[in-house]
């Protein structure tokens, strides 16, 4: 690797890896090159970016103490919340370097995604993002299928948080990175895209590859949880204008409920990927 990419790597790791989040570098001319002109981003192509990932750690890691330090305000979602935090660090542990930091459910007035998620875990080499057209023949007729990003170590077991860019670092040397194909055979392909459009709700597409750690019981009702209904799942108090004062031993028994469905509708074409990551 670059010398300066994995002397950036390491500083912006150090702040996130303690909290259950992994960094993978990437360039902009890959991001760029597999998308139509109106989803590019407006940087010079040899500019350095990193994709942000979520594990299961980061439940107990970084969305518990959040909740706990007080830090938690009105209206958006804890774990949203949480992860800007977290982005935040990073930008103030690098005061020296021009950075953009871009959350995967930002989107533009017009309502199109800043950033497509999934084709960034592709192209950083995060996790393989799985569309109908990697399956030969496919057999759903005029039926709309939804790609999904699969890990080598997680599975389905993780969530892209978002991308930070730092425009005016240029790395035009930096070789293309190939995501890991763990789902290589035509059918595993097919059972993969089938359970993930049509069976989301089981958690099973997830188990796509055997995962080194799932989420947790309790971390998965909190994610089937509506967003507006997360923070009474929580105990915590009506959203205010203040911080919440919820009590430093706040422990997060969660009741499950009804599962929300992913975010998988819009913006498609082939060689673009949802407006988000397809669940937490």
């Amino acid at each position: 690797m670059d010398p300066q990419v994995a002397d950036l790597k390491q500083k912006i790791e150090t702040t996130l890896s303690p909290f259950g989040f992994e960094v993978y570098p990437f360039q902009v001319a890959w991001y760029n090159a597999l998308l139509p002109p109106a989803f590019h981003l407006p940087l010079p192509g040899p500019t350095l970016a990193f994709l942000v990932l979520s594990t299961p750690a980061m439940f107990d890691k970084a969305l518990k103490p959040f909740l706990q330090s007080c830090h938690l305000q009105s209206l958006t979602d804890p774990v949203d919340q949480c992860v800007a935090y977290h982005l935040d660090r990073v930008r103030e542990s690098l005061p020296e370097l021009q950075m953009e930091v871009i959350a995967d459910y930002e989107v533009h007035p017009n309502r199109r995604p800043k950033i497509l998620a999934q084709t960034a875990a592709h192209v950083a080499g995060a996790a393989y993002y799985y569309q109908r057209q990697d399956v030969e023949a496919d057999p759903w007729g005029t039926q709309h299928i939804s790609g999904v990003c699969i890990h080598p170590r997680f599975g389905g077991w993780f969530a892209i948080r978002g991308v930070v860019l730092l425009p005016g670092v240029e790395v035009p040397d930096l070789p293309p990175t190939k995501p890991l194909d763990s789902v290589p055979t035509r059918a595993d392909r097919i059972a993969l895209l089938e359970g993930f459009n049509f069976h989301w709700r089981d958690w099973t597409y997830r188990d796509a590859v055997t995962p080194q750690e799932r989420y947790s019981e309790e971390q998965k009702a909190y994610f089937s949880t509506p967003p507006a209904q997360r923070l009474a799942l929580l105990g915590l108090a009506q959203p205010s204008e203040h911080p919440s004062s919820s009590s430093p031993d706040l422990l997060l028994t969660l009741i499950p409920n009804k599962p929300q469905n992913p975010r998988t509708q819009g913006w498609f074409s082939l060689r673009t990927s949802p407006p988000t990551t397809p669940g937490p």
